[in-house]
């Protein structure tokens, strides 16, 4: 359970409160703390997290530098994530933060992501599942790593977007299969609906980037950068 205490009723406030200076060097117990706290939030708009944390289903890792020197210890513990959750039908999500390097700007982020992806699937010897695709320019496409497919959310303390705000640059994998079980379930409009509501009483505006489901390719969504209809994922599988 946090030890971070919610006072300021206003989402970014209390974000800005965190910081990133203070925890660049903290303990993992205290990014933990304020990883739990920023979801657990009222305002927070993502309802899926907020079920994730309130299952105590959260597994959150801390790692100093989103980059190619922990990328092996990144690649381990995501397989063994896998390994035990891959299947799991209630929800449960793997989650990195970083110490650094604290993005300033959006594209900044963007660019690490997608290279911290593609070290990841370097090092990566399953085959991509059958349900989803490999092209990240699909409608289909899903990252892939250990055989198990993910819709990977990045959250940083630079992105426009309050619901991406995060104190320390911060990778969420959620089970792709958990997606889909909710589409099956007529769930997932009854979600959608509640978190886009949410999110634009936060914001004061809709996300343009979150299409519907299976409209576009996920990829577009990962960084949570506004790009445009010629926009490439710099991914190759």
């Amino acid at each position: 359970m946090s030890t971070v205490t919610i006072t300021d009723p206003d989402l970014p406030s209390f974000l800005s409160g965190l910081g990133s200076a203070h925890l660049e060097n903290a303990p993992d117990d205290d990014i933990v703390d304020a990883v739990r706290a920023m979801i657990a939030h009222p305002e927070y708009p993502c309802l899926g997290a907020r079920s994730v944390f309130r299952r105590d289903s959260a597994h959150i890792t801390v790692l100093d530098s989103m980059d190619a020197a922990t990328t092996g210890v990144l690649a381990t513990r995501l397989r063994g994530f896998a390994a035990e959750h891959g299947e799991d039908e209630d929800f449960v999500s793997f989650i990195a933060t970083f110490r650094a390097p604290v993005p300033t700007a959006e594209r900044e982020f963007e660019n690490s992501l997608w290279r911290m992806l593609q070290s990841l699937h370097d090092l990566d010897g399953r085959p991509w599942p059958s349900t989803v695709s490999a092209d990240p320019g699909s409608p289909h496409f899903a990252f892939s790593f250990a055989g198990t497919a993910f819709f990977v959310v990045g959250l940083h303390p630079a992105a426009s977007r309050i619901a991406r705000r995060a104190p320390l640059p911060t990778l969420v994998f959620n089970l792709h299969h958990q997606f889909e079980r909710l589409r099956e379930g007529s769930r997932f409009e009854r979600m959608r609906t509640a978190i886009r509501r949410r999110d634009e009483r936060l914001q004061g505006t809709v996300n343009p980037m979150v299409d519907d489901y299976g409209a576009s390719s996920a990829a577009r969504q990962y960084s949570g950068r506004a790009v445009g209809p010629n926009w490439e994922a710099p991914f190759h599988a």
